[in-house]
């Protein structure tokens, strides 16, 4: 019998939260073989599949910096996958590679949706492909680097920093000899912060006192503030920017689900205190990728930057569920969902 693959598409354009079975719809398709391959194209099955926060943002049907997914089209993704059969220089059978695959379990898909294999440096993990050494890595490491240009002394302020992006994003600013003050959303990850990550001060949100903590954490106010949160957060910092400070404008996560955006009352700081708010897409410095991936992997393998991930077991029919837990700040470090194990054979 030939293999049957499962792929998750579009059903319905949300409004507010992705809802698991109505947003989305799981079908069955016979999978593709290797006798359907053309020449510059590779055979994949995913094995570790990225959920991240933007891929809310690719359900608007609105302009963005990448198409909208379709209404019946294959939920936009990348996985970790292993090559199956190749007619493509980028990489041969049994490779591991990052692909835009998407939600589906096997997909033939054109070399230029595939990333060549990149060596893991010691101490490295399959996983860090999507996390520290991936795009959330590469997105930390751009923004705060050739935006935020942390300085030693400077103050650092990161929010969602247990994040896949803000994590890495908070040890860079701390390699770079900042005071760093993470934001987070459980006092479990204000310890991680603070007792592995070696954050200077780690506040947790849910906290009633925490605008009074995060004015106390920030006395000589903020040079650098890199946002992956936005709404109330954002308008604190900006609240406690220095003059001339930098203002990384990475993501929203606050608002992706909200009907109503949140009304920033400190806007007017902008001008004040002459700061400068940049926002940026990791696609920006694609051809800055292989340094930057170096950079990163030498920082891994020294042990100058720690990482955790959440890693979703069940398989592809789990991860519209998981994706709408994302939101909710379920995972510490990057949310992956294991689609296949990599010790599982493959079978075509």
């Amino acid at each position: 019998m030939a293999r049957q693959s499962l792929q998750i598409e579009l059903a319905e354009r949300p409004k507010g939260s992705i809802v698991p079975g109505q947003t989305f719809r799981q079908r069955t398709v016979a999978a593709p073989t290797e006798a359907d391959l053309k020449d510059g194209q590779l055979l994949l099955e995913s094995l570790y599949l990225s959920l991240d926060p933007a891929m809310r943002g690719w359900l608007n049907d609105r302009r963005s910096y990448v198409p909208p997914v379709g209404i019946g089209e294959v939920m936009r993704g990348n996985a970790i996958s292993r090559v199956i059969a190749s007619k493509s220089a980028k990489a041969r059978a049994g490779d591991i590679v990052v692909a835009t695959i998407g939600f589906r379990e096997v997909a033939i898909l054109p070399e230029t949706l595939v990333e060549p294999p990149f060596p893991l440096p010691p101490n490295g993990k399959l996983t860090d492909l999507l996390g520290v050494l991936g795009p959330t890595g590469l997105t930390a490491y751009f923004g705060m680097t050739r935006i935020g240009q942390p300085k030693p002394g400077d103050s650092v302020v990161v929010s969602a920093a247990a994040g896949a992006t803000g994590s890495v994003a908070a040890q860079i600013a701390k390699i770079s000899g900042a005071r760093v003050v993470g934001t987070v959303g459980s006092d479990e990850k204000v310890r991680w912060l603070k007792e592995e990550l070696g954050l200077d001060e780690a506040l947790n949100y849910k906290d009633p006192d925490f605008k009074t903590k995060f004015k106390e954490a920030t006395p000589g106010y903020i040079d650098v503030f890199f946002d992956n949160v936005g709404g109330e957060q954002l308008d604190m910092a900006l609240g406690r920017a220095k003059k001339n400070a930098r203002f990384v404008m990475c993501g929203g996560i606050s608002g992706y689900n909200a009907e109503s955006p949140y009304g920033l009352k400190n806007i007017s700081s902008i001008i004040a205190q002459r700061i400068r708010m940049e926002g940026f897409i990791v696609f920006d410095y694609i051809p800055e990728y292989p340094a930057a991936r170096q950079q990163l992997a030498q920082w891994l393998g020294e042990g100058k930057i720690q990482r955790k991930g959440t890693v979703v077991p069940g398989g592809l029919a789990v991860a519209e569920g998981a994706l709408s837990r994302l939101f909710q700040g379920a995972n510490t470090g990057k949310l992956l969902v294991e689609v296949k194990s990599p010790d599982e054979v493959s079978k075509l």
